[in-house]
């Protein structure tokens, strides 16, 4: 029991999480292998990737739900203590540090295509930069006014920055009212960036293949489209865990690593605004 224990450290219990949610990535991949390849059959079953990726995508979200909700449960009982929540702290840290590299991985490849414009040769494949011919965006893209749709995104997250920032400072200071409101209207506001991002994709003149440009936009920006669904996803758990009176304004890094993600994401749509959609286009 948390009660019992003598230090500051948290020996965790033993889980089946790890496991299950090992087993349910194997299975997604499996599926998803042979998802590309829809000729091809496994026991006699046409479809086979379809199904065996679905079945273990479930299976990875029901694992992610019940382990952090023991984490959770742990937090609430006491295993974390100040020395754990250092750890966790530092775990946060280098995981945005994770992601801010894999961010430079899509702006390499922009900067890549767009520094050295070059167009394949016919035949073999093999690409060459033909001087004056290579253009960044390649001729035929009619790629966004960075001053419509990508500007007004670019205005809700920062909006969205203030409110998550005041919620957190309202946290420190015990203002759980103030808390709701701020965290109410972070999730609106990302909610908001997702379904004008959705329009603006839905109204692109270019795709994702058929272009260095359409595909070097669509990762970039989509990728970060995705971490803005899971940042909302989060912000909106530590708000059903304020009407839950889970947080105090010492003990409250759910929270707080929320915030710190959140303000992540934003520093990267900064940058993917200014150089892709301003200097790209």
């Amino acid at each position: 029991m948390a009660g019992d224990v003598k230090h500051d450290y948290h020996l965790v219990n033993p889980s089946p999480w790890p496991a299950i949610g090992s087993l349910a990535i194997l299975i997604m991949m499996i599926g998803a292998v042979f998802a590309m390849k829809p000729d091809a059959e496994l026991f006699g079953m046409s479809g086979f990737g379809n199904y065996a990726f679905t079945i273990g995508f479930i299976g990875l979200l029901y694992t992610m739900f019940a382990w952090w909700k023991d984490v959770i449960h742990e937090g609430e009982t006491g295993d974390h203590t100040g020395v754990v929540q250092i750890g966790l702290r530092y775990g946060m840290i280098l995981f945005i540090a994770s992601e801010v590299m894999f961010f430079v991985a899509w702006f390499w490849a922009f900067f890549n295509a767009s520094l050295y414009p070059i167009i394949p040769t016919e035949g073999n494949g093999i690409f060459e930069v033909l001087g004056q011919e290579a253009v960044w965006p390649p001729k035929g893209i009619e790629t966004f006014d960075p001053w419509h749709l990508p500007f007004m995104n670019t205005l809700i997250l920062l909006l969205s920055g203030t409110t998550v920032t005041w919620a957190h400072h309202a946290m420190v200071e015990g203002d759980r009212d103030s808390v709701k409101k701020g965290l109410w209207l972070t999730v609106l506001l990302g909610a908001f960036f997702t379904s004008v991002q959705l329009y603006e994709y839905s109204h692109a003149a270019f795709g994702f293949s058929g272009s260095i440009y359409g595909a070097t936009f669509f990762m970039a920006t989509g990728f970060h489209g995705f971490h803005v669904l899971v940042g909302t996803i989060f912000l909106a758990v530590c708000l059903g865990r304020m009407y839950k009176g889970h947080f105090t304004p010492d003990h409250h890094f759910g929270f707080e690593a929320a915030a710190w993600y959140w303000h992540f994401v934003d520093v990267v749509w900064l940058f993917l605004f200014i150089c892709v959609y301003i200097w790209g286009g």
